[in-house]
């Protein structure tokens, strides 16, 4: 599978590799990703108490995320932690033995899949119609908002393209300066060819708008661009390597679906 476009961060890479292009969508909601759990399907004689439990509150933790999602109307980002929290849901079903609870757990997984149902059409006809708009407002100091957590809901395995346009590459810590910059970016280069995606870098004189675009119709404007960061104190500092924990400069993020994507 092949990616192209400009692209100035390798972390951000890191997200998108982890999308097979190869993989059929076995999603129970068609158009949307089934993200990793971090948990393997076991025989319901197998799992023991302990590791039921674990995906009990994991299954709970989850569902609690996508309802915060929900209520704040970011709806794409909500459907795939219905998705997640619904199939570790199954996972304990198949391993509980109590009738009382498999009652629970089934009324739980139908209400928790009648509502990713009315999610997954709504954005159907909002994507049809061209009006989807989501808007993410990033705090300043805040955390939480890696470029895994934002971008990883719109990937799916579909997505063979992306395109970036980011005028404002010219700080160390963004791969910027000079030269620097250009080595920095081939090397970047170098290695993505080993996982089979093939980065193009071009440069325009007269670009201003920051914005991403993925083949598969999403896209995503930041007011800051892919410089929301703000750097580390040292190399050693919490955030330095786990963009979660980094924090941010107050910005916002607009999301659109669009049916026509811009050809490469």
């Amino acid at each position: 599978m092949q990616r192209r476009g400009l692209w100035v961060c390798s972390e951000f890479w890191k997200v998108l590799l982890q999308v097979d292009g190869n993989k059929k969508n076995t999603t129970p909601w068609a158009g949307t990703r089934k993200r990793d759990t971090g948990f393997r399907v076991c025989n319901s004689a197998a799992m023991s108490q302990n590791t039921l439990t674990e995906k009990e509150n994991s299954a709970v933790t989850v569902l609690k995320r996508a309802i915060e999602l929900d209520n704040d109307s970011r709806f794409q980002s909500s459907l795939v932690c219905y998705q997640e929290g619904i199939d570790l849901l199954l996972q304990v079903l198949k391993a509980t033995k109590d009738d009382t609870k498999k009652v629970h757990f089934r009324q739980k997984i139908e209400n928790y899949m009648n509502r990713a149902e009315q999610i997954k059409k709504y954005l159907d006809k909002q994507k049809e119609e061209g009006k989807y708009h989501e808007q993410i407002k990033i705090p300043e100091d805040a955390t939480g908002f890696s470029y895994e957590k934002l971008f990883k809901p719109y990937l799916d395995p579909f997505v063979t393209e992306v395109w970036v346009e980011d005028p404002y590459i010219r700080h160390v810590h963004q791969n910027g300066g000079n030269s620097q910059q250009s080595s920095s970016l081939e090397e970047i280069k170098q290695s993505l060819q080993s996982y089979g995606v093939t980065l193009e870098v071009n440069y325009s004189p007269s670009i201003h708008d920051r914005e991403i675009r993925f083949n598969n119709g999403w896209m995503i404007k930041i007011g800051r661009g892919l410089d929301y960061f703000k750097k580390t104190q040292g190399r050693f500092s919490i955030g330095y390597c786990d963009f979660d924990l980094r924090q941010c400069h107050e910005t916002t993020v607009d999301i659109f679906h669009i049916k026509h994507t811009k050809n490469s």
